[in-house]
């Protein structure tokens, strides 16, 4: 990739303190560093008026998050998109359930046109035009994507500022059938394509319970009614792309993060909502993920957040902190935010 491809894969995106349109959440309102499913109805109000009711929201950081997805997959497509066996079934029904659904959350920037033969998608933000077949297969692009979309998960995916991961299952098991992760947060698709629920959370420490029942977490997702969750984390950058394995330009230590400096503190509260939708005609489910950041500079002006903030990070136990990253750190945190 050329160097200004590479410095944009390391530029940081506005926390939502700076975004006026952005939704606002605080999934550590508890107080308590939790591993568990976390599942509210999906369209639970928050205090986010009609971005609670979305599963693909907007905000005016959308150009950013576009570019960010634009450079990933110029540095290697199958490094942030991988599918396994995934049915054309499954990958028709959830092209369709994500096409109409953007025209029901966004109808301000994105128009469908439904003809006998093939389907329209136009994306005002982006200028994109998808035209796909009558089974929501690309057929064509009126646009200038680059590089061009591969298949129709990936030009979609293109139009949005979630990240998608689609689950499948048969009689016998279920496994991870497509992966499509430009804002990974230390894992790769590659790694986690056609693992199923506990394979893939093996390494998440305090999951062992959660793990032995991932066939009926599975089942819940694809039966299930819609639902969302929260996962967080501690940053000390707010770039979206933190996937393990570095550009090949890119030092490791200069593109890991994750390294607290007491003498200059950076810290933000990495947030992602997610999404689980769920297929039972096809025996699927779609999860997206969508990423925010807080500043903690504002939160720990807050005495409420802040208190809960500190209770989260002391509840943690030494493998979580390892797992997060902040083995190292912890004690340098607690006292800045005490400050």
């Amino acid at each position: 990739m050329r160097s200004e491809s590479l410095l944009g894969l390391l530029q940081q995106t506005e926390p939502i303190e700076g975004v006026e349109d952005a939704p606002c959440y605080f999934p550590i309102a508890h107080g308590r560093y939790d591993v568990k499913p976390g599942l509210f109805p999906f369209g639970t109000d928050f205090r986010n008026g009609a971005a609670d009711q979305q599963v693909f929201q907007c905000d005016r950081n959308f150009a950013h998050y576009r570019q960010i997805k634009r450079l990933a997959r110029l540095e290697r497509l199958s490094k942030y998109s991988q599918t396994c066996n995934l049915s054309d079934e499954v990958a028709t029904a959830i092209a369709q359930f994500i096409i109409h659904r953007l025209v029901q959350d966004q109808a301000q920037h994105y128009q469908v046109e439904l003809h006998a033969n093939e389907v329209n998608l136009h994306n005002g933000l982006t200028g994109d035009t998808l035209t796909l077949n009558a089974n929501y297969q690309l057929r064509s692009v009126q646009g200038c994507p680059s590089p061009p979309y591969a298949s129709t998960l990936d030009a979609v995916a293109a139009q949005v500022q979630e990240d998608f991961t689609i689950v499948s299952r048969t009689s016998k098991h279920h496994w991870i059938s497509a992966i499509h992760l430009c804002f990974p947060n230390h894992w790769s698709a590659e790694e986690k394509i056609g693992k199923s629920f506990a394979a893939i959370h093996a390494p998440v420490a305090g999951m062992e319970k959660l793990n032995r029942r991932g066939d009926a977490i599975v089942h819940t997702m694809i039966n299930h009614k819609p639902m969302v969750r929260f996962a967080w984390g501690l940053s000390t950058d707010t770039r979206l792309n933190h996937h393990p394995v570095s550009p090949s330009s890119v030092p490791s230590n200069v593109w890991q993060g994750r390294h607290f400096e007491a003498h200059n503190p950076s810290l933000y509260l990495r947030i992602e909502r997610q999404v689980i939708w769920g297929f039972p005609n096809v025996d699927a489910a779609l999860f997206t993920i969508r990423t925010y950041f807080r500043d903690c500079r504002m939160l720990k002006q807050d005495p409420v957040l802040r208190s809960k903030l500190v209770t989260a990070i002391q509840s943690m136990t030494l493998d979580s902190l390892v797992y997060k990253g902040l083995e190292d750190s912890k004690t340098a945190i607690l006292k800045w935010l005490d400050e």
